[in-house]
């Protein structure tokens, strides 16, 4: 083995060191004059790029397989760091040692041989280890206080532009409108992930590396919660609120959840029928299934042994047009209700100011709840998974408080817009269902109703709820309105527009929530 020369080992801890630093160069420099000095010839260099804190670095395993093959004399290092900062690797070079192989290092002059040589390498290599150790505990401190700070400390997610440490991550202007695509495309149901991976490929949609975003990566998206401005570690299960900005709101993020809980996917119907999946049976609960015969249509329940009779659809129509008869509302009702809208929009801003003072509130007490239940985990009341369960909880719930707050905005022109159209709805839905195409009835049941269900051969009809507030609503006495009508403003009336107000008003503020993602810029 006397004539067998000596293999060098050199290593730098990421691939970003090995490609734009000197280190590299400059320990084989070392080497090689540690080398020429002792008259040491080197036959293989080993070249790494990885951490010598992890175990089983494949070009360092290779090496001691050659080794203790016998293939070379011995082996140069620069320092002991280098060759290993854990234990197990450094064990494994001591076997070698033990073995009769020669280890040298360049910078360090430590006879291996003798017994303090050793020893003092056994120090270095415990110094080495025990430096990586406090090094990842700093480290994880650091990416801790960043994450309690709101800012993501790793690589920007996409759709999502790095800017420097210590700030949140900005929107891309041109990947962002299409991450919010996705997620509305898969939310309707309509797109399998395979066909939604094609279509937001051909709409521009890249990953990082400006490739196509695979399958997986597409799962990963739509399941990050990033996206609604909270940073989730995997790795613990934690949740942070973040400071950059949402790309999309709760309540879509939910949805797209909801859709990968039931796989939903649309089927397509050979028939078109206006009541399908809309009528129920009241005796057993089951929808009524449409069928065609002999140029009718007939609905009847799917359960063999109900007694529930089959219903024509023309009987059906009857009834329906019925209630739209009902629910017109007369000149004099139209126009109240108008004036009275119009007052409701000039004390848009105080109810505002209101609701946010309430949601900062919300806010403090979230905040106090968050603060009582580390103090509570820390006294070891809570475990670590009930800990971490709660908090998710919490946070999730002040990102939710934070989303109110900031599409919390005077929508009172949109309020009086709603309102109107929907009594314009009301005065029309009569001869909307009457004269309508099929695809136009279907339309106008779905807009207005909330459950209909069959019983015999007759439909008991319950309306969402500001259709159904009108149709119960007080009679009012029929004519022209007066001047002291429209001034006073008749109880009965009055008692509807409260109930309508309060409804469109919890709409305004479920869809400003909605369409939270609605300001960002449109991608080309």
């Amino acid at each position: 083995m006397s004539d067998k020369g000596y293999f060098s080992y050199v290593r730098v801890s990421t691939q970003r060191q090995g490609n734009t630093g000197t280190s590299l160069s400059e320990q084989q420099a070392a080497i090689e004059r540690y080398a020429q000095r002792f008259n040491l010839r080197i036959i293989r260099q080993y070249e790494e790029r990885e951490t010598a804190a992890k175990i089983g670095r494949p070009v360092f395993l290779d090496m001691l397989k050659a080794l203790k093959s016998h293939k070379a004399r011995g082996l140069i290092i620069h320092k002991i760091d280098r060759s290993a900062r854990n234990l197990k690797d450094w064990a494994d070079l001591g076997s070698l040692i033990d073995a009769g192989i020669e280890v040298h290092f360049a910078n360090e002059s430590l006879d291996l041989n003798s017994r303090g040589g050793r020893l003092s390498a056994d120090i270095q290599a415990v110094v080495a280890a025990d430096y990586i150790r406090n090094l990842r505990e700093e480290t994880r401190k650091g990416i801790y206080g960043r994450l309690r700070q709101g800012l993501y400390p790793f690589p920007a997610r996409v759709g999502y532009l790095d800017t420097g440490k210590g700030n949140p991550k900005r929107l891309d202007p041109i990947q962002a409108p299409l991450v919010r695509k996705a997620f509305e495309l898969y939310a309707s149901g309509e797109y399998g992930l395979n066909m939604l991976v094609e279509k937001m490929y051909d709409a521009g949609l890249r990953n990082k590396n400006g490739n196509k975003i695979s399958r997986n990566g597409l799962v990963c998206i739509l399941k990050n919660p990033f996206y609604i401005g909270v940073i989730r570690i995997a790795t613990v299960g934690e949740l942070f609120v973040g400071l950059h900005r949402p790309i999309i709101s709760k309540s879509l993020f939910d949805e797209v959840q909801n859709v990968f809980a039931g796989k939903r996917s649309p089927k397509k119907n050979k028939h078109f029928f206006i009541f399908r999946r809309i009528l129920e049976c009241k005796k057993c609960g089951k929808l009524l299934i449409a069928e065609k015969q002999r140029g009718h249509t007939y609905y009847r329940c799917q359960a063999k042994a109900c007694p529930q009779k089959t219903i024509r659809q023309e009987l059906v129509d009857q009834q329906i047009l019925e209630i739209f008869r009902k629910l017109q509302l007369t000149r004099q009702e139209f126009q109240l209700l108008r004036t009275e809208a119009i007052k409701f929009q000039k004390d848009e801003p105080r109810r505002i100011e209101a609701a946010r003072k309430q949601l900062l509130m919300e806010l403090a007490q979230t905040e106090d709840r968050l603060a009582k239940l580390a103090d509570a985990y820390i006294d070891g009341i809570f475990s670590k998974e009930t800990y971490t369960t709660k908090q998710n909880q919490l946070t999730l719930k002040k990102q939710e408080i934070r989303e109110k707050l900031s599409f919390l905005k005077d929508t009172s022109h949109e309020f009086l817009a709603e309102f109107h159209d929907f009594l314009e709805l009301l005065k029309t839905a009569y001869l909307c269902f009457k004269l309508g195409t099929p695809e136009e009835k279907r339309e106008m049941v779905q807009i207005t109703f909330s459950n209909c269900s069959v019983d015999g051969k007759s439909l008991s009809i319950k309306l969402k709820k500001p259709f159904q507030t009108v149709l119960e609503r007080e009679t009012v006495p029929t004519g022209s309105p007066t001047l002291a009508t429209t001034r006073t403003f008749s109880p009965p009336l009055m008692k509807l527009y409260k109930k309508l107000s309060r409804f469109f008003e919890d709409q305004a503020n479920a869809k400003r929530l909605t369409e939270g993602g609605s300001e960002l810029p449109l991608a080309p």
